[in-house]
């Protein structure tokens, strides 16, 4: 039983989820300052985490399912449950089908515009897997899906879009790419091997490393203009800032000649980057203003 839970968590990598979930977590604080009712807020953050994990879920499931052939010949995934059998193609199939009805009737507990939506985000989430087999820039679909969180937890609360939201979702883009770019220079070799498409395969390993830079700056600039939708401050601010000089650090680790830290850049320095970009306006939001008053 121990082991089953353990293949399952394993197939759709649960420690990722720092990520993603924060940046969902921090639109949706952002949306929430107008509420009053304790019980409605507890119920919305409840219903969007149970929401983006069965996203997350269905998501790498799939990403699992249809990338068997490839994950079972590269040496650095040839042991996910996936790729050794651990975990069924029926049982991988059940699974990603019950998170996605998850996901839906989530949806259309919290308003009717994230219903209306939820097919929109089950695509978006899904078809990242089949971008590498035709396009070099699978990894900015790869951020377009997990930048969707952030707009999906504002819609969710509020029932709309909002530029606060968009730019969160870009910044979560552009982040994700870059660090995707650099987390792909490992499969470089394998990549060009068995024909599948990235940005390092067809740039090389220098000019991707410039590439993810570029992107890296962009999500700094998109982080430095979210507090102009949103009545976010000094808190806000130095957050961004220390997210900023972490990005920064991550490329140090870095390089052509050396990629020996990679594991370190890609897990490490963003699981911190996500959790304090998080803490940053949690505290701006809510802590802060406790205090005060």
């Amino acid at each position: 039983m121990i082991k089953s839970v353990r293949d399952y968590l394993s197939l759709i990598k649960f420690s990722h989820s720092v990520f993603a979930l924060p940046f969902a977590l921090v639109t949706m604080i952002i949306a929430l300052q107008g509420y009053n009712s304790g019980k409605m807020i507890l119920e919305i953050v409840i219903l969007i985490i149970i929401a983006m994990v069965s996203a997350r879920s269905g998501a790498m499931g799939f990403n699992r399912l249809v990338d068997i052939k490839w994950d079972s010949q590269n040496p650095r995934t040839a042991t996910r449950p996936s790729a050794t059998g651990a975990v069924g193609t029926g049982q991988m199939i059940i699974m990603i089908l019950i998170s996605f009805a998850i996901l839906v009737y989530v949806a259309w507990r919290l308003n009717p515009l994230a219903f209306k939506l939820s097919p929109v985000a089950i695509f978006l989430v899904c078809f990242y897997s089949y971008t590498k087999r035709f396009t070099t820039y699978a990894h900015l679909f790869l951020g377009l899906a997990i930048g969707s969180a952030p707009v999906a937890s504002w819609i969710a609360v509020t029932g709309e879009i909002s530029l606060v939201s968009l730019f969160f979702g870009l910044s979560v883009l552009t982040w994700i790419a870059g660090f995707d770019i650099i987390y792909s220079l490992q499969d470089v070799d394998f990549d060009s091997r068995v024909k599948l498409h990235s940005i390092p395969v067809r740039f090389g390993i220098v000019r991707s490393i410039y590439i993810a830079r570029s992107l890296h700056i962009l999500t700094i600039v998109l982080w430095f203009t979210v507090p102009g939708f949103a009545k976010l401050s000094t808190v806000y601010y130095l957050g961004a800032l220390i997210c900023s000089c972490l990005l920064i650090y991550e490329h140090r680790l870095v390089s052509p000649g050396d990629l020996s830290k990679l594991n370190v850049a890609f897990f490490n320095m963003n699981s911190i980057i996500s959790i304090t970009m998080f803490m940053a306006v949690f505290g701006d939001v809510i802590l802060v203003p406790w205090l005060i008053n």
